[in-house]
């Protein structure tokens, strides 16, 4: 059977990107879809923008330790709108790029919704179908809002946080995870009021107990107001005068309604009233917000796109099920990415796509290497993280901890009482390093470097035995000489 393409790949994030352009380096005829921007969840509404605001909140601080190293400086005020038309002037630019890399690759691109007719058809929005040898699926995931509260739809997601008009005064973040974490870092860098829940006992569920410890400590001491064990029972939006109305909470009918559904709400509420947010948590406190973010959770983007129809298998939590080479049970169609929740980090889903080329047109099997991925969480200050955590490790085995809190040189000068943290999970037996946590400002820059030591399968001699560079605070990571305890 002859087919209108070799490959056709849905998703143009950075995973789907990168398998068209090097499928198409290999002589394949080549197709991609993407229903929204071009570059996907990390170019346009994730880890670049994000961290576009993480430099532009860091420059809060900065003021003040200019004034302490001799500069005659004050404190400046922070203009939302310039900036985020910065930011999507930027977007666009790299949205342009990716859109150039797909043109000079002799990738055929389409700006519309795809979905599969059968194991080797695709359905446009559009109206066209198209038939592919192989199908790659790369959607990504996306925000969800709480499916137990009714009036969730008041709330944003973190996809809106890079379209608001105007900054908030006053913002209430639900969750704990490295989103919720992040985004309070921004905004109260940016000089929102920020207040923190999180139902669990302590924030960033699955770092090192250690290492979001001090995280937890530095976000409370630059001011977020964080409230552990806590979450809303119930939120209703206000009117000016912060008269309450339109209250729903988890009993409410609304619970379980979709994605488009709340979205209505919101959209529908927006335009009838702007007033606060009125929300009630279980530790009984009742307060007012200008703005509700959920950061509660992603789910893949898989729903309503004929999956299940042509036999591709689909989990628990919506992800595509594949094997070790990111094949379905259905064998014309793969898929790499947040879609399959295995890593779902940008640089992963790269991998995963290259790791599909080569095995599927190089007649080169590769299986994506998922062990011993450096990640870093741009807090602040970060967390850098590589390798098992000390709780992870002494499940596992006999460990030695080495650890050390300092103040760093360049904060303690300007009289800030910030705080970071190196410290090393070894083995006891074969002294390897097997897992390596920085919370410091760089975090991100530093577990790169330590993270290729760490997959190497260094060992602590092998730290000791690399002479310092002095004056950094990495240069604990190669200075400790006694665990501070066995585990």
């Amino acid at each position: 059977m002859a087919f209108d393409y070799d490959l056709f790949v849905i998703g143009g994030g950075s995973g789907g990107v990168r398998a068209a352009r090097v499928a198409a380096a290999e002589g394949a005829k080549v197709g991609l879809a993407e229903e929204s921007r071009m570059g996907g969840t990390c170019v346009i509404r994730g880890c670049v923008p994000k961290k576009l605001m993480v430099f532009a909140s860091s420059y809060r601080e900065g003021f003040g330790d200019a004034r302490a190293y001799g500069w005659d400086v004050e404190d400046g005020n922070f203009h939302w709108p310039k900036f985020r038309g910065h930011l999507q002037s930027e977007l666009d630019r790299l949205e342009g790029v990716y859109r150039s890399l797909l043109r000079s690759s002799s990738v055929e691109t389409f700006d519309c919704r795809a979905r599969l007719s059968d194991p080797n058809t695709v359905a446009l929005a559009d109206g066209k179908t198209v038939t592919a040898k192989h199908i790659l699926i790369a959607t990504g995931g996306r925000p969800v809002r709480p499916n137990n509260l009714g009036n969730a739809g008041l709330g944003l997601v973190s996809d809106d946080l890079f379209n608001l008009e105007k900054l908030p005064k006053s913002l209430l973040i639900v969750g704990g995870g490295y989103i919720a974490c992040e985004f309070a870092c921004i905004m109260n860098g940016l000089g929102v009021e920020v207040t923190q829940f999180y139902r669990g006992a302590q924030i960033l569920r699955g770092f090192d107990d250690e290492a979001r410890g001090l995280v937890a400590e530095m976000m409370r001491a630059k001011g977020i107001d964080l409230h552990l064990g806590t979450n809303i029972v119930q939120m209703g939006r206000a009117d000016a005068d912060h008269t309450v109305a339109n209250t729903a909470t988890g009993s409410d009918a609304a619970m379980g309604a979709s994605m488009q559904e709340v979205q209505a709400v919101r959209l529908e509420d927006d335009a009838s009233n702007g007033g606060p947010v009125w929300v009630k948590s279980t530790n009984g406190r009742e307060s007012f917000y200008d703005d509700v973010l959920f950061a509660t959770g992603r789910i893949p983007n898989s729903s309503d796109m004929g999956l299940e129809e042509a036999g591709v298998e689909i989990g628990r939590r919506g992800e595509i099920v594949v094997d070790k080479y990111s094949q379905t049970k259905v064998p014309s169609v793969y898929a790499i990415g947040d879609v399959t929740n295995r890593v779902n980090l940008t640089p992963v889903a790269i991998r995963e796509g290259m790791a599909f080329v080569e095995t599927v047109f190089k007649d080169n099997p590769t299986a994506p290497d998922h062990d011993l991925i450096p990640s870093a969480v741009f807090t602040q200050p970060e967390l850098g993280t590589v390798g098992l955590t000390e709780e992870e490790a002494r499940d596992i085995e006999p460990v030695d901890i080495y650890c050390t809190s300092f103040r760093p040189m360049q904060s303690a000068f300007a009289g800030r009482e910030d705080r970071v943290l190196m410290k090393l999970v070894v083995s006891r037996d074969t002294d390897r390093v097997l897992g390596c946590h920085i919370v410091a400002p760089q975090a991100g820059e530093m577990i790169q470097l330590a993270g290729i030591a760490v997959k190497m399968g260094a060992t602590k001699q092998d730290f000791d035995r690399t002479v310092a560079v002095h004056p950094t605070m990495s240069e604990e990571l190669v200075t400790m000489k006694a665990p501070i305890r066995s585990a």
